[in-house]
């Protein structure tokens, strides 16, 4: 067992590396970029703001809810979706400073 390994366990590498690939596309860091900056949004305001087709956005942020970078939080039939943990935003302020 490496030493990265004893310090972290399989499955939070396996999580990581899952958050990492999906944050892995210009359209989703533009997407946890809008939410990091506005907050909470619904669906239609995301793809409103971003000027990008409903689904697209749809898909892309089911990518992201799925591997734990945002949460949803349904109210009537809209969908808000949100920044799962804070430490994600500063993920994304590393990425800005070093690019």
């Amino acid at each position: 067992m490496s030493q990265l390994e004893a310090r972290l366990s399989i499955a939070t590498l396996e999580a990581a590396a899952a958050a990492l690939r999906a944050l892995a596309h210009p359209l989703r860091l533009a997407i946890v970029d809008l939410l990091k900056e506005k907050g909470e949004l619904p669906v239609k305001d995301i793809h409103g703001i971003l000027n990008i087709e409903q689904a697209v956005v749809s898909h892309h942020l089911g990518i992201l809810k799925n591997k734990g970078v945002l949460v949803v939080r349904p109210e009537g039939n809209k969908h808000f979706y949100a920044i799962k943990d804070e430490e994600v935003a500063q993920v994304l302020a590393y990425v800005e400073r070093c690019f």
